[in-house]
């Protein structure tokens, strides 16, 4: 099994193909093993998936479940990989990740960023239209993690997807459950207070913006937001799919992603 050891904790990846790095960020209690229908890409470029700490296969540490420190991670395993010039692309908290990063280190190691379903604040705010979810609704999230781990995890699966089969969601829920719920409450709270809105004009390098149009768990304007806010951004829409088009509409994403690093990156 591959792994990275990075700043205390052994990173799961996997790589395969030559070309452009493409790196792929994962969602929240999610993991790199939903991005199966990308491999296909392979072909034309080089695919490095990654596992943050207490995620997937990477080690469960007791400590370090803050967007900074899953950036400071990213930061040293690309240090490892020797990697620079990558396109990163980041679902969900993978994007949040990604600005995170931009805000300690820069776009030096970018190529191009792609953002897949995400907006760069959830809760909302008095100056926010496009929070999902107040304190009260979070507070009642970070309860479930503790007293009722499997039913957070459904009550999140069946805002993400539109309509696949029983065996993806319960993918879905071998992985948001393999989480510990000590590292669930740590890190599900801590991405959905952190505010990006003047982190995301930094990315300063062309940027793909892909929305589900059919989409729940966020509003398609916070997505927009992202869209009309980073200087170099072009938008995808997905209309048959919700949170993860990569995996609803696969072809499309696929030739969405791969025209992008063709043409612009």
């Amino acid at each position: 099994m591959p792994t990275e050891s990075v700043n205390g904790a052994e990173l799961y990846y996997e790589s395969d193909g030559d070309g452009v790095p493409v790196v792929f960020l994962h969602g929240v209690l999610m993991s790199s093993r939903f991005f199966s229908e990308q491999q296909s890409l392979s072909d034309d470029h080089q695919l490095i998936t990654l596992d943050f700490r207490g995620h997937g296969r990477s080690e469960k540490t007791e400590t370090g479940h803050t967007l900074p420190q899953y950036a400071r991670d990213l930061e040293a395993f690309l240090d490892a990989q020797d990697l620079s010039d990558v396109v990163l692309v980041g679902w969900s908290m993978g994007s949040l990740v990604a600005w995170e990063y931009v805000r300690q280190f820069g776009t030096d190691r970018f190529r191009g960023f792609v953002s897949v379903e995400q907006q760069p604040l959830d809760l909302e705010q008095e100056d926010y239209e496009h929070g999902v979810f107040g304190f009260g609704e979070l507070r009642g999230l970070m309860e479930l993690a503790q007293t009722n781990p499997h039913e957070l995890a459904w009550s999140l699966i069946d805002e993400m997807l539109v309509d696949e089969p029983d065996c993806v969601e319960q993918t879905l829920f071998d992985e948001i459950t393999r989480v510990p719920p000590s590292i669930t409450s740590a890190i599900l709270f801590d991405q959905s207070v952190r505010d990006y809105r003047e982190v995301v004009p930094d990315v300063d390098v062309p940027t793909l913006v892909c929305l589900g149009e059919d989409e729940t768990m966020l509003e398609n304007g916070g997505v927009e937001y992202v869209a009309d806010n980073t200087p170099k951004a072009q938008i995808e829409r997905f209309s048959d799919s919700g949170h993860c088009p990569f995996l609803e509409e696969p072809e499309q994403f696929n030739h969405a992603l791969s025209s992008f690093i063709t043409a612009r990156c």
